[in-house]
């Protein structure tokens, strides 16, 4: 049987993140994850990318990560958000000497630069492509059989799967949950003009529409929000028509516009776990929480967790505890419990009160806006927000040392 401290099923974006943040500081991981991962770094880019904020770029820096990812990531300079293409918009722009709102990657970068991470890491076990057949937790340890027959054992163990996780719904853990009668399409687009690291944020009644800056300078990401009923006849137009209909919410400030990656779409959905622990068990990222796409933040959750998860593992093994102590644990939950629930509330409030219908409705949204955009603490405290710099931070969200 083969022993590590950790064990962790899922090996995506925040999966591997905490491998290589545990193996940083020592702490022996093994990582079963059954998609073949040359699969998931494919040439094509697929539009999928995500936003990086500054706070997460920091844990990536500081485990090795960073280094893989320099030049690969644009930098938002400007969020811009607007309730239709109607006046009264609200911004929000950083000093210039602070850091950006966020970085925008490809989903396939970052998983490359996990992917060089952990050739250079000291103890990682990958089982990747492997299935866990079985797992069994008890009081003093954690035991997992692969389906290829390799067993493994460790003081604890990480759920990393994602939004359906087994490991969760396993351990009984309840979840408040509910579907949105929504379908995020994900796509991207060239443009005439260049984006000037700006994202856009502009809300229709049907749902957000997400312009977000790429490298060059004249692409960018789509995240377009559409009710469940519309969507099969969207994905169906031609190109052309498609072309169209993104113009249309757009407005044509980026002049001629092309596709720059192939349609995909996915249905939107909230999850969020009554607790993230259970006997030798944490959840991580997805596992514990899924919130809409709206605000960005589903991957950074993710991060924040990896990061408090990792401080608490490697502070309480400096004492001479087993990874799987119930008093870690404890503290995890604790930590991570209130910013988990606060970022969900936000983002399920804000989809709900954009998505309210009529001309009154949109015009004290766009009141709103611009008593935000009047008041400056208010502003820089959603910024602080945007880049993951409130609450109190794990160690390596700061850039500092475990």
């Amino acid at each position: 049987m083969q022993h590590s401290d950790v064990i962790i099923l899922g090996g995506g974006l925040a999966g591997m993140t905490l491998a290589l943040a545990l193996d940083a500081h020592g702490v022996r991981c093994a990582v079963v994850d059954p998609v073949d991962p040359q699969k998931t770094i494919a040439s094509d880019f697929d539009g999928r990318v995500s936003a990086i904020s500054s706070s997460s770029y920091r844990l990536l820096d500081a485990i090795g990560v960073g280094q893989h990812l320099e030049g690969k990531g644009c930098p938002i300079r400007k969020i811009w958000v607007s309730d239709g293409l109607a006046p009264g918009t609200l911004d929000f722009t950083p000093g210039e000497d602070d850091d950006p709102l966020g970085i925008m990657f490809e989903n396939r970068e970052l998983r490359l630069a996990l992917q060089a991470a952990s050739r250079t890491a000291k103890t990682l076990d990958l089982h990747i492509p492997g299935r866990a057949a079985q797992a069994e937790r008890d009081a003093d340890s954690v035991r997992v059989t692969l389906e290829d027959g390799t067993a493994l054992s460790a003081s604890l163990l990480v759920a990393a799967e994602g939004r359906h996780s087994p490991t969760r719904e396993a351990a009984h853990i309840n979840a408040a949950r509910w579907t949105y009668d929504e379908i995020a399409i994900v796509t991207a687009i060239h443009h005439e003009k260049p984006h000037d690291n700006v994202a856009y944020e502009i809300f229709y009644p049907d749902g957000p529409f997400a312009l977000l800056p790429m490298l060059p300078g004249d692409r960018s990401a789509i995240v377009w929000t559409v009710p469940k009923k519309r969507a099969p006849a969207l994905l169906a137009l031609n190109e052309r028509a498609f072309l169209a209909e993104i113009q249309k919410r757009i407005g044509g400030f980026l002049g001629e516009i092309g596709l720059a990656a192939p349609r995909s779409s996915f249905p939107l959905g909230f999850h969020h776990s009554a607790r993230i622990v259970d006997t030798r068990l944490a959840l991580v990222g997805d596992s514990g929480h899924g919130i809409h796409p709206v605000a960005g933040q589903g991957l950074n959750l993710g991060f924040r967790d990896v990061a408090a998860l990792t401080e608490v593992l490697v502070d309480g093994m400096r004492l001479g505890l087993d990874p799987g102590d119930a008093q870690l644990l404890k503290r995890y939950d604790r930590w991570r419990s209130l910013d988990n629930l606060m970022v969900a509330g936000v983002s399920d409030s804000t989809i709900r009160l954009f998505g309210v219908r009529g001309k009154t409705a949109s015009a004290v949204r766009r009141l709103g806006m611009r008593m935000i955009g009047k008041l400056p603490p208010l502003k820089d405290r959603i910024m602080h927000e945007a880049r993951g710099e409130s609450g109190a931070r794990p160690k390596l969200l700061q850039g500092m040392e475990l």
